[in-house]
C-alpha cells in the first residue's frame, strides 16, 4: 500500500483520480469542486471540499517496461492538521509514503508534518511534486526547498519538460528518455534538446549516488561500465526500501502528465518493499519480525475503522502474513475477542469489491468485527498477546461541551461517542460536572464529529465552549454548626454537628478529622457526617465551584436516641459546611496548564508576546536538534480555549502544541 501524505491543497486527491483514470478504473477523473472524486465520497468531505478520512483505492496496472501485472492500493490521507490521526493510521500499514508537494506552494508546514509522520512510522518515502502545470509552478525551486528541509539524499529521477501551462511531458533521468501522455498510455520519445544537458547531469549524479552503495557496481562504474537502466532502478528501489534514498518525481493530476510514470515507479519499488519484514510487539514490548509469506501463519493488522451507514463498522486490514479466507475465525491478539471473517472485500472509495481471500501484503476490508478496534492484530492463535507498532501520541488541544437536543439524543449520545472514539484515537470523551466534554485537535475536527453524530447515529447535539474547571478554597478558619431538627409525626430527624474548617496547602485536597470526645456524636454516625461534608464541598462554595484544599474537623455534636440517623447526620454535616464557607469566605482558583509550543525560531518572539497577553508565564525556552524554538509556559486554562487555532494563524501552521494540566492558583478578582 502506498499512502499519499502532504498538506491540504497539495493535489493528493486529484492525483489519485488521475491514477484511476490512467489505469482504466474510471472513464473520467472526478473533481473536488463537483464532489465527484472516488476517495472523497463522504458528505462531510464533499461539503468542505477536502479529505477528512483515509480513502483506500484498489487498482491494477500493467507495467509496459517490465511486462509485469501489479495490484496495489493507494491511501489518500487528510492534509488538514485536525485529522493527522488518519495519516498515522494509514502510515502504520503503508509500504511506502508518497509525500505530495505542490510545485506552486512548495514545502509548507503540512509538508513537514507529513514527512515527520512518515519518519515516526519508519516508512520509506518518495516525493511527488504535483501541480506542475499551474502558473508560478517551479520544480527546481521546490527541489531546493526539499533538500534544504530534508537533506541531500533526495534525488530527482525526473525533470519536467515545459514549465507552468506548457508542462507537457517528463524526462526520465535514469532512462534518458521523454515520456509523453497519450490516450492509450505514455509514449516514449527522445529528450528535447533543451533538457538533454540537465538530464544527463542529473543522470550522472544519481547513478554515482546509487553505485556508491555497492562495491562491485562502483568498481565497474569507475572502469567505465555503467549499470543498465533496469539495474539502476532495481538498486534504487533497494535503497528506497532502506530509507537511504528518496526519489523525487513530477506530475500533474489535472493534465495527467507524468502519472503513468508515477505508477510505474511505484511498481518498480514493489519487489524491494515487499521483501521488508513487518514488525509487531509482544506482550512484554519485545519486537517480533514477521516475514511476508502467503503460506505462513495468518496475521492481519486492523489499522483503521470507519462507520458505514449500511454495513456498520468496517475494519481496514493489512495482511502481514499468511492468507485469510472468508469464513475464517481469528482471535484478536490485542483484545482477546474472537472474530469471524464474514465477508472480505477490496476498497475503492465507497465501492466494496468482494474477494474470497486476502494474501500477505494485501489490503482490504471486513465488516462487523465487534471486538476489534483500530490498532489491533488478528491471528489464528487461541492464546497470547501482540500488538502493532504504537501510533504517535497526538495530544488533544481543543475542547467543547456537547448538549443533546432531546431525551432520545441523550440516550444515544454515549454509545455514539464510544463508537466515534474507537474509530479515531485522537478524540477523547469525558464527563465533567454533568457536561459531556469532547476533546480533539481543532475546531474542524469537532465540527465534523458533530455532523457525523447526526448522519451516522441520529444524534443531534449543540456545542459550547468547554467550561473551565474552576475550584474554590477557604480563605481562613471558621467554626460552624449544622443543626437538623424536624418532627412530623412518628420518628423525627435530629442531628447536630460542630465543624471547624481551615485551608490546606495548594494541592492538599481534602482532610477529614474526627475530634469528637465523650460520644457526643455516636461512632456509627461519623462516616455519615463525612459523607455530608463531601457532598457540600462537591456541590460548591459561595461562587458555585467545588471546594478543595480544605481540612474539616468534627469537634462536637448532639444526637437523639430515637430521631437520629445516618441521613440526619449526613444532612447536618452538609449544613455545617455550608455555614462555615459563608463565614470564612472562599478564594476562586483557576486551573493553569503547562503549554509547550514548538515552532521555527523566527516565530519565537511572536509566540512569547502572545502568551504574555494570555497571562502566561514563560518557564523555559529551548532549541531542538533541528533548530526549532521550544517555548514552555504556564497559562490559565481560561486563555487556552482557542489557542491552537490562534497559534496556527500566528505561525502559518508550523506551531506544534501540547497542553498538560499542572496546578491551580487564585484567579484574578473581577
Amino acid at each position: 500500500m502506498a499512502a499519499l501524505v502532504g498538506s491540504a491543497g497539495s493535489g493528493m486527491t486529484t492525483l489519485v483520480e488521475a491514477v484511476l483514470h490512467r489505469a482504466g478504473v474510471i472513464p473520467r477523473a472526478g473533481t473536488i469542486a463537483a464532489g465527484t472524486t472516488v476517495g472523497d465520497y463522504q458528505p462531510e468531505e464533499i461539503a468542505r471540499s477536502t479529505t477528512l478520512t483515509t480513502g483506500l483505492t484498489f487498482l491494477e496496472w500493467d507495467d509496459d517496461d517490465s511486462g509485469e501485472h501489479y495490484a496495489m492500493t493507494l491511501a489518500d490521507t487528510p492534509g488538514h492538521p485536525d485529522f493527522v490521526g488518519g495519516v498515522d493510521s494509514a502510515l502504520s500499514a503503508a509500504d511506502i509514503a508518497v509525500v505530495v508537494v505542490s510545485a506552486v506552494s512548495g514545502v509548507t508546514a503540512g509538508t513537514r508534518a507529513a514527512w515527520a509522520a512518515a519518519d515516526a512510522a519508519g516508512v520509506p518515502r518518495i516525493v511527488m511534486v504535483t501541480c506542475a502545470d499551474r502558473p508560478q509552478a517551479s520544480f527546481h525551486r521546490v527541489l531546493a526547498e526539499l533538500r534544504e528541509a530534508f537533506g541531500p539524499h533526495l534525488w530527482p529521477i525526473e525533470l519536467p519538460i515545459g514549465t507552468e501551462e506548457d508542462f507537457r511531458a517528463v524526462a526520465d533521468v535514469l532512462g534518458r528518455r521523454a515520456l509523453v501522455p497519450g490516450p492509450g498510455g505514455q509514449v516514449v520519445e527522445p529528450l528535447p534538446p533543451d533538457v538533454v544537458a540537465e538530464s544527463q547531469t542529473m543522470h550522472d549524479d544519481v547513478t554515482e549516488e546509487i553505485v556508491s552503495h555497492y562495491d562491485a557496481l562502483l568498481e565497474a562504474y569507475l572502469d567505465g561500465n555503467e549499470p543498465s537502466f533496469d539495474e539502476l532502478e532495481q538498486k534504487l528501489a533497494e535503497q528506497v526500501s532502506e530509507s537511504e534514498a528518496v526519489p523525487v518525481i513530477v506530475a500533474s493530476g489535472v493534465t495527467e502528465t507524468g502519472v503513468d510514470r508515477f505508477i510505474d515507479v511505484l511498481c518498480r519499488l514493489v519487489p524491494a518493499l515487499t521483501a521488508r519484514d513487518a514488525t509487531i510487539h509482544a506482550a512484554d514490548g519485545t519486537e517480533i519480525r514477521v516475514a511476508r509469506d502467503p503460506s505462513g501463519e495468518p496475521l492481519a493488522h486492523a489499522f483503521d475503522v470507519v462507520a458505514d451507514p449500511f454495513l456498520g463498522q468496517i475494519s481496514m486490514l493489512k495482511v502481514l502474513s499468511g492468507t485469510i479466507h472468508v469464513g475464517d475465525r481469528l482471535h484478536n491478539a490485542t483484545t482477546g475477542a474472537e472474530e469471524r471473517m464474514s465477508g472480505l472485500f477490496r476498497l475503492r472509495g465507497a465501492q466494496r469489491l468482494p474477494v474470497d481471500s486476502l494474501r500477505a501484503g494485501d489490503v482490504g476490508g471486513v465488516a462487523k468485527l465487534v471486538g476489534t478496534p483500530a490498532g489491533s492484530l488478528l491471528w489464528t492463535r487461541a492464546t497470547g498477546h501482540a500488538s502493532p507498532r504504537p501510533l504517535p501520541l497526538r495530544p488533544t488541544v481543543y475542547a467543547v461541551a456537547l448538549e443533546p437536543v432531546s431525551q432520545s439524543d441523550t440516550e444515544k449520545l454515549g454509545p455514539a461517542l464510544a463508537r466515534a472514539a474507537a474509530e479515531d484515537h485522537t478524540l477523547s470523551v469525558e464527563l465533567v460536572g454533568g457536561h459531556t466534554i469532547v476533546r480533539g485537535l481543532g475546531d474542524t475536527h469537532v465540527a465534523v464529529l458533530v455532523d457525523r453524530l447526526k448522519r451516522l447515529f441520529g444524534v443531534n447535539v449543540t456545542t459550547s465552549p468547554a467550561p473551565v474547571a474552576y475550584r474554590e478554597t477557604v480563605a481562613g478558619h471558621a467554626q460552624a454548626e449544622g443543626r437538623l431538627k424536624k418532627q412530623s409525626g412518628g420518628h423525627g430527624q435530629f442531628a447536630v454537628v460542630q465543624v471547624v474548617v481551615s485551608p490546606l496547602a495548594p494541592g492538599g485536597g481534602f482532610e477529614f478529622v474526627d475530634s469528637v470526645v465523650g460520644g457526643a456524636v455516636p461512632r456509627q454516625y461519623i462516616p455519615a457526617v463525612e459523607k455530608g461534608v463531601r457532598d457540600a464541598l462537591e456541590r460548591g462554595g459561595p461562587n458555585g465551584h467545588p471546594v478543595v484544599d480544605v481540612r474539616v474537623e468534627l469537634v462536637d455534636g448532639k444526637s437523639h436516641s430515637v430521631d437520629s440517623s445516618d441521613m440526619a447526620f449526613r444532612t447536618a454535616g452538609s449544613m455545617g459546611i455550608h455555614e462555615a464557607l459563608v463565614k470564612t469566605g472562599t478564594v476562586v482558583l483557576e486551573p493553569v496548564s503547562t503549554v509547550t509550543v514548538t515552532a521555527p525560531m523566527a516565530y519565537q518572539g511572536a509566540i512569547m508576546t502572545d502568551l504574555a497577553g494570555r497571562r502566561g508565564r514563560v518557564h523555559d525556552t529551548q532549541m531542538t536538534d533541528a533548530g526549532d524554538a521550544v517555548v514552555i509556559a504556564g497559562v490559565p486554562d481560561a486563555e487556552l480555549q482557542r489557542y491552537v487555532l490562534d497559534l496556527r494563524s500566528l505561525t502559518q501552521g508550523y506551531g506544534q502544541l501540547t497542553i498538560e494540566p499542572d496546578h491551580y492558583e487564585p484567579a484574578p478578582r473581577t
